[in-house]
């Protein structure tokens, strides 16, 4: 287990290059967020995840099988991971920052350009949400009383 790194994983190369080619600037596990996420888009105000589908529970994915020995530890453990991850991006989320998971699984060859291309759509979307122009207020001419003031020389 010493061996299983937690940064520069391959599929996290992955997005940092589609992200760093296509012209998204990004830090990397950002210390100042909650659960220092592995990508930070600060102008979009986004945080990427790009989680391992073992490591943190992947649903109804094809990597992701309980291991057969020491079951009750690795059930705890990716509960634990499960819950971790929802509680950091629901702090996010009251932070005001966007969260975007993608799964080791969805980086795999015959996908990896789709969700690629869905990753940077969204972000456009984020982007021009966030920072569309909005409707002013419509302010009305309050009544003034006038006076005229004459001044005689």
């Amino acid at each position: 287990m010493s061996c299983i790194r937690s940064k520069n994983t391959k599929p996290e190369i992955i997005v940092r290059k589609f992200l760093w080619e296509h012209g998204f600037r990004y830090k990397l596990n950002y210390p100042r967020l909650p659960g220092k996420p592995d990508v930070v888009l600060r102008k979009y105000r986004t945080c990427v995840f790009v989680n391992g589908c073992f490591w943190h529970g992947h649903d109804n994915c094809s990597e992701f099988r309980t291991p057969k020995t020491n079951v009750a530890f690795w059930t705890k453990k990716i509960q634990r991971n499960k819950e971790r991850d929802k509680d950091v991006q629901v702090s996010l989320a009251k932070m005001g920052w966007h969260c975007i998971t993608i799964w080791e699984c969805q980086l795999k060859p015959m996908i990896r350009k789709k969700t690629l291309d869905s990753l940077a759509f969204t972000l456009n979307q984020i982007f021009l949400h966030d920072h569309s122009i909005k409707p002013k207020s419509v302010i009305r001419p309050q009544k003034f009383k006038t006076s005229c003031f004459c001044v005689v020389s």
